[in-house]
């Protein structure tokens, strides 16, 4: 972990109603609803459902009873501190019922997008500087040649989008996944976003993980410093996406039944990394899904669309990374190719690096390395395939030999017999199969 976790700035937590930005009517019957769905009755309970301070939940409790749609229970509530305990008058039922009947959405109150907006500035990726140590241990299990550190640095640090190309199995998805890693600090993701009074959700468990936040001591004279409560502190998020990825998943996902509508991928994956691996496997062309990222990738914003049709603005601040078994100039035309910012080739390792690989497998592996076994690798084997080494080919080849021990019931072993039984399986013989 990196110290670049202080840098950023938590979101204030919301003073009074009149920070909240947000349409009074919509407050109110979130807290309706959430008040009628979870049987929440006091203050506190209320309060850590709609993820609001106690004063401005308050705040809001009131409004309600004003309206009558609240009322005291006139019971202290001795399970919770002696708070005042609170219930729905049939008029506060009846408008939770018909709120519900509009939107299914109850619990954390929204962020309005404009000010999700300034904590998306404030936790932009482009303020992130990875220095050469900390890519170097993130990427600690791989064998890579300097010249790809030199290269790869500058993308990450700069947060624009990355084009890795080469042939496959030369692990351009785990150096994917050594970006994440190196990255290390932390973001603020809201549970939702509200624009237009529609609800967005955007906390995802799966996309997100949550950082454990410690309980703050009662004893203590000096409280921890609370952050807003609608956000949850999360690791930098990572996307990943393969020959599943369809232009549809970058849209908003609406549900008609809750009348909600569902973060897509790429708004998930604001302040992190989102990564299209496999580029050219997907069934819409490679052209098509780059022609959809290309206002985001060179305004910094991203085009979405609510059912009624209206379009707005969103921020967009992810670190892009595609990767591809195919030429660019195969799948991009040149237009496309210009607006992917950093273009680096991913190339096999070299006899040396290949040596290197398979010895630090063999060990974690726990199978002893046999000289002749590996003399007849590099100068009986490979020449039949022009010398051309992949960083898949020592752990295939080593597990290939680990599983014939296991067979044969003798102990982990190598030699020139074994070489040649998992070679066999490393490759299909070229052949026409008579039907």
């Amino acid at each position: 972990m990196n110290m670049q976790t202080s840098s950023v700035m938590a979101p204030p937590a919301p003073k009074g109603l009149g920070e909240m930005k947000l349409p009074l009517v919509m407050m109110r019957d979130i807290l309706l609803k959430t008040i009628f769905r979870k049987n929440a009755s006091t203050v506190s309970e209320v309060s850590a459902a709609i993820c609001l301070p106690g004063a401005v939940t308050q705040e809001l409790i009131d409004i309600a009873r004003e309206q009558k749609l609240l009322e005291a229970t006139g019971t202290l509530n001795a399970n919770s501190g002696n708070e005042m305990g609170y219930q729905l008058t049939d008029a506060g039922k009846a408008r939770a019922l018909d709120a519900l009947s509009q939107s299914e959405y109850f619990g954390a109150m929204p962020v309005p997008l404009d000010v999700y907006r300034e904590q998306v500035k404030r936790q932009s990726i482009r303020n992130i500087q990875v220095t050469r140590d900390q890519l170097t241990n993130a990427m600690g299990h791989l064998v890579l040649p300097d010249s790809l550190l030199d290269h790869l640095g500058p993308a990450v640090s700069a947060g624009r989008s990355i084009l890795m190309y080469g042939p496959p199995g030369n692990g351009k998805s785990s150096i994917s996944n050594g970006i994440r890693d190196a990255l290390g600090d932390n973001v603020y993701v809201p549970y939702a976003i509200e624009y237009a009074g529609q609800v967005i959700t955007v906390y995802d468990p799966i996309v997100h993980t949550a950082i454990e936040q410690e309980a703050d001591d009662p004893n203590s004279l000096r409280r921890r410093k609370r952050f807003d409560s609608r956000y949850v502190q999360c690791e930098r998020p990572t996307v990943v996406t393969g020959g599943e990825l369809s232009l549809s998943m970058l849209d908003l996902v609406y549900n008609p039944t809750a009348r909600t509508y569902q973060a897509p991928l790429q708004l998930k994956s604001t302040g992190g990394i989102f990564i299209v691996d496999d580029l050219g496997r997907q069934a819409e062309p490679p052209q098509a899904l780059v022609n959809r990222w290309i206002v985001p990738l060179e305004e910094n914003k991203d085009i979405l669309g609510l059912q009624s049709g209206e379009k707005f603005e969103v921020p967009f601040d992810t670190l892009v990374i595609f990767s591809t078994n195919f030429h660019p100039n195969e799948i991009f035309d040149q237009a496309a190719l210009r607006r992917i910012f950093f273009k680096i080739k991913i190339d096999g390792p070299n006899q040396e690096n290949f040596l290197k690989i398979f010895a630090m497998v063999a060990r974690k592996r726990g199978m002893p390395l046999d000289e002749a076994a590996l003399v007849h690798l590099l100068k009986v084997k490979y020449p039949t395939i022009n010398n051309i080494y992949a960083n898949y080919q020592p752990i295939f080849l080593i597990d290939q030999m680990i599983s014939i021990c296991e067979f044969e019931g003798i102990p982990y072993q190598m030699s020139p017999e074994l070489i040649d039984r998992a070679w066999a399986n490393m490759f299909v013989k070229d052949e026409k199969i008579v039907k």
